[in-house]
Order: structure tokens, then sequence, then C-alpha cells
């Protein structure tokens, strides 16, 4: 994107350059530049009197890495004064709050930041390295590329205030294989679902702590709109309040909350440890989104005046700013048309292909808004209903063969939402047995994807999965229209694994035993022939390990969320070979820890400290687990 106005600081302290690097200046839209932010109007009030010292200046939440290349990475932190004046969180012109860090006197200047890329820790061979400048416009917020950085390597990176010794937190990143190279094994932890009220992020820090991957991918549903605990939540036992402390709908609102939840240690070590691959799903915005609302957001006059005034296209534009300013995502790859574009692909050598779609936002016709089920049930398999909207279908199906033709040996493929098909009439009864929020709501869709895939004879095929909180493990079947074997898993076309929530509660109560989850869970295992496997009762996430040969998945579920602690256990593990399109038999070698297991036996143990401790990750990166 090409910025006219930056001419006007020739002659200035402040390089063009400079401006530039900030990408959170620019729009989210290349195609709505309008919706940028007038740098000629920031320059104005770089005057001397306005300035901050390094002393009133902080890194407030941590530094953050995202979007990897092979040949560049973005870095993110922010950089803010101690706090608004006086405590105010008013919007004092284009003064935003500062999430009580205490009064400062009121200054609307321009920060300087320098960041640095290099091999190792010490910086003594930078590889990379620029400036940058934020302001209240962008609440404080500093989002740079990292260029012409190596394929495939580690790197260490840093931030400091301009002309001072002021640094952020030391962080670590990594670039991707170039398309075409060969690499023996990546590493991804796989996240979803995190809701402040309702307990610690410990499963954030575990993959840090052992030291087991080398990327993180998350499927959405990083913040919660929802106001004060989150509707039956732990917050206020627990002192977990996100601000502000009702339904947010403003800019204003987004920001303080996704800073609220940016205070999380264990969210903050896996930011400054790992790349991030993300996306987001409803809660970014709202319950239940769709093409045209979302479960509480219609677009009527009694939705206008209950959301104070806030259109539901306005939200979504208030909730996306906040979110390109507050994520390490990038904007120049990522085209937010009028639906709200975030898919992509990410090409890992010729391992995998990363192909993170879009289910909720961009395009998606009428879902279950809680009081039309019954309309959504009737509608689900009719042939003009989109999960994705045509444009991204047709993308979607076009990389799948992109993929397949550049002999990618793996597609995974980041949804949202649960794909397979889930009977679940023992908790909905037998009217609306389907979650038609999820694939199950747009079958058609569904079915013109896995024929593309049998057509076109794509396999090893890989789907990950958030939102429902529960875990899930699937032979990827079209059911009706193969042969499958339930004994074999012949007939499939690859496997779906869906992850359970870091901390949001399980979809069948909050508080629910062990036992009756298992009991839950014999019976979903039982009515759904391609499910062999799901667990309900444990909050956690799961690891991919993928080679050319297999693809290997290992669950964790965490014995507590009410403290920050290290705890895990292993749940299940499950392995794919290369050219099988199914779960290898015996499923989990025939044991699990928690829920049912087709075929298997389910064997629990007392919570014990699965996790090893990288001695030099929390040394170096000054965190400890108290």
């Amino acid at each position: 994107m090409k910025f006219s106005l930056v001419s006007v600081l020739a002659g200035s302290a402040l390089a063009s350059a400079s401006w530039v690097k900030n990408l959170n200046y620019r729009s989210p839209s290349e195609n709505h530049p309008g919706m940028g932010i007038a740098l000629h109007k920031v320059n104005k009030r770089n005057t001397p009197d306005k300035q901050f010292t390094a002393d009133q200046l902080n890194f407030t939440h941590g530094i953050a890495s995202g979007d990897p290349y092979p040949d560049s990475v973005i870095l993110w932190t922010r950089v803010a004064p101690a706090g608004p004046p006086n405590g105010s969180n008013a919007s004092v012109s284009g003064y935003v709050p500062l999430y009580n860090h205490g009064p400062v006197q009121v200054s609307t200047a321009p920060v300087c930041v320098q960041f640095k890329v290099a091999r190792t820790p010490d910086f003594k061979e930078v590889e990379s390295s620029g400036t940058a400048y934020t302001s209240s416009d962008i609440d404080y917020t500093v989002k740079v590329e990292a260029s012409n950085l190596t394929a495939w390597t580690r790197y260490y990176y840093q931030f400091n205030i301009c002309n001072s010794n002021k640094t952020s937190p030391l962080g670590r990143t990594k670039t991707t294989p170039a398309e075409n190279d060969y690499v023996a094994k990546v590493g991804l932890a796989i996240y979803s679902c995190s809701n402040y009220p309702f307990g610690f992020f410990n499963a954030f820090g575990n993959s840090v702590r052992k030291n087991s991957v080398d990327f993180v991918v998350h499927l959405g549903d990083y913040i919660y709109e929802y106001a004060g605990d989150g509707d039956y939540g732990y917050g206020y036992s627990i002192n977990r309040i996100p601000k502000p402390e009702r339904i947010i709908y403003t800019l204003l609102d987004y920001r303080e909350r996704i800073a609220t939840y940016r205070t999380d240690q264990d969210l903050l070590l896996s930011h400054q440890t790992y790349p991030w691959i993300q996306v987001w799903d409803d809660h970014e915005v709202s319950d239940n989104t769709y093409r045209d609302g979302a479960s509480e957001l219609n677009n009527t006059e009694a939705s206008f005046v209950m959301d104070g005034g806030v259109s539901v296209d306005q939200r979504k534009m208030n909730a996306v700013r906040a979110y390109f300013e507050w994520m390490p995502i990038r904007q120049s790859k990522v085209e937010m048309d009028d639906n709200l574009r975030i898919w992509r692909n990410f090409k890992i050598g010729s391992l995998f292909d990363l192909i993170m779609l879009d289910t909720r936002q961009y395009d998606r016709s009428i879902t279950d808004l809680y009081w039309n089920t019954d309309y959504i049930h009737q509608i689900s398999n009719d042939a003009g209903r989109s999960l994705m909207g045509s444009r991204q279908e047709n993308w979607f199906y076009n990389t799948l063969g992109e993929s397949s033709t550049r002999g990618a040996r793996w597609r995974i493929i980041g949804s949202q939402t649960v794909f397979s098909k889930v009977n679940e009439s023992v908790s909905y009864g037998n009217t609306n047995p389907l979650d038609y929020d999820a694939w199950d709501g747009y079958q058609a869709n569904r079915n013109r994807t896995l024929d593309y895939l049998t057509k076109n004879n794509i396999g090893n095929n890989i789907v990950i999965s958030g939102d429902s909180h529960a875990s899930w493990v699937s032979d990827l079947v079209w059911l009706d229209h193969s042969n499958y074997s339930v004994s074999s898993g012949a007939g499939g076309l690859g496997v779906e694994f869906a992850g359970s929530a870091v901390s949001s509660p399980c979809p069948y109560g909050a508080n629910i035993t062990i036992n009756s989850a298992n009991n839950y869970s014999n019976w979903l295992e039982a009515n759904n022939p391609e499910l062999h496997w799901n667990d309900l009762y444990y909050r956690g996430y799961f690891e991919l390990q993928l080679s050319y040969d297999e693809v290997n998945a290992s669950f964790f579920g965490l014995p507590s969320l009410l403290t920050r602690n290290p705890y895990e256990i292993s749940l299940a593990n499950f392995t794919v070979k290369s050219g099988e399109n199914r779960l290898q038999r015996p499923i989990a070698s025939g044991i699990a820890e928690s829920g049912s297991l087709k075929g298997g036996q389910v064997q629990q143990t007392n919570a014990t400290n699965n996790t090893q401790t990288g001695e030099w990750i929390v040394s170096h990166f000054n965190m400890s687990v108290t």
C-alpha cells in the first residue's frame, strides 16, 4: 500500500520509511485504504512539548510474532505511556485508555521504536532491523515485517525505545521452509477457545515448557465478547474479570478486552516463544456470527437499540480493527473486503500446506441463532447454503488441487468448526440432532468438499478443528457415498482432529463430573461410526508432529485451571500413515485416559505433572510458573 501523505514528513527527524514500517497505520483492507490512519495528522502532533521520554513508556503487553514465511515474519509489541490522564477511561482527541497502568500527563505524540532480529540471543550478527513509530491512533501497537531472513531458521528478536536502553522482553521465532524444500519434521500446537473468566490459559505455556513444537496454530475464539463473568464463569473467585465489564461493541471495547486477555502469563509466553498462525472464530466479534448478523445482532431496530446504537457492520469493523492492531498477522496478504477476508494458505516446504479457512465471518449463510433451530434443521442440506461463500469455496478447492499438484505430502485444513457429521441427539433431542452452527448445518457445502477430494483423488487430508470445547477424532468419511469400514478405516479420505478449549467450558456443563462426561462420550462414540475417540471432560489442546511418513497427534488435558500451573495429562495419541487416509489401527494403541475410545479401553489415572521443564526458555525469557 502506498501513502501519498508520507512526503510531508520530508525534512523532519522521522524518516518516511519508518512510518510505513508500522503496518497498523494501514487499513486492514487493501481494497479500502480510507480505513487507514492519515499520517500527516499524526505527524502534526510530533512536537517537543508532546513527546514522551523513555521513562514514561513501557512495553505493556509483551511481544509476539506470526504469519511466518521463508524470508520474513511479522513482529508485534505495544509501547504505551504508563496510563490515561487521572486514570480516566475516556477518549480525548484520539487518546485511548491504557488499561489501568496509572496516570500520566496527556500526550499524543508518536513514539519511536526500533527492532532487531538475529540467530543468537546476544544479537552479535543482526540480520534484520528497523525503526517504526506508533501512537494513540493505533492503540500504541507496533507491527512490523522483519524481512531478508533465511528459510527454516530460528531467530531471536527484541524491541527497544529509540535513543534509550529500555527494551522489550526477548522473543524467539522461526521462518518456514521454502516452498519446495525437504524438511524432515514439523511440530504444531493447536489451540482454540480461551475464555478469560473460566480459568488460566495454562495450555498455552505447556508447549513452551516442553519446547515441543515449531509453530502455534490458533483456530479462533481468542477472546469472548461477553460481559463480566462470561455467563457462570469463575472470574470473580479467581480474580479474572475481563475489561470492560460489559458486552463489548466499540473499538475501544475490543481493544481493552484483547488487552485484558494479553495479561495472561502463559498466553504472553506462547506469543513470545513461537510464531502464531491464526484466524478468528465467532467470539472475536459476537456469538454465532454469519454474513448478516449474529445470535443477538440481526440488523433490526431492536437490536440496534440494544447494542447502544452500534450497527452489525460497525461492530464487525470495530472488532476487526482491534484484531489487526493486536495480532501478529499480515495485512499485505490478507484482503478484508466487505466480507472480512482472512482465509489464506501457508506452504510449509514440500511437507504440507496449511490451509486456514474462515467458516464464520466471511460469507456464510444464516446459521443457528437459537430461536431458529427448527428452520435451520429443515434447510441444512439446501444446495444454496455455504459455510464460506462461493469465492472462498472456489479458492479452497483450487488450493487443495494446487497442493496435490505441487506434491505437498499433506494438506492440513484449519476449520473453526467441526467438519465431520456428529449425531448429538443424546443432548439435543431427536428433533434436531446435529450442531447446525458447524458443518452439519451446511451439509451441501461439506458434500461439495468431499466430492472434490474424491473426484480428484486427493488424499492425505488432515482437518484440524476447534469451537466445540470438546475433543473429537474421526476418520474423514463421505458417509453414504463410500464403502466405509469402521473396523479398518477403508473408504476414508483422511482424518479429522478436533481439539478441546483452552479454558471455555464443556458444552455439556461447566461443572460436569468425569463420569458423567464419559457417559455422554460413550453414547456419542457408539452412535457415530466414523467417530473413534471423544472426550468432553478435559480442557486442553493437541499437538501434531508431521513427517513424510506419518502424522502423530497427541492430546493433552489440564487437571486444573483455577491457578496458573504446568500440569497436564496425556489423554490419547494417534497416528496417520501417509497414503492410508485413516487412523492407524488399533486406534490410539487401544488405550485412552478419558472419554470413549472405539474398540479400546479408557484407563483413568491420577493427574500428574507430565510436562518437562524447558529450563533454558524459562530462565532466558524471565518466565516461571508460580
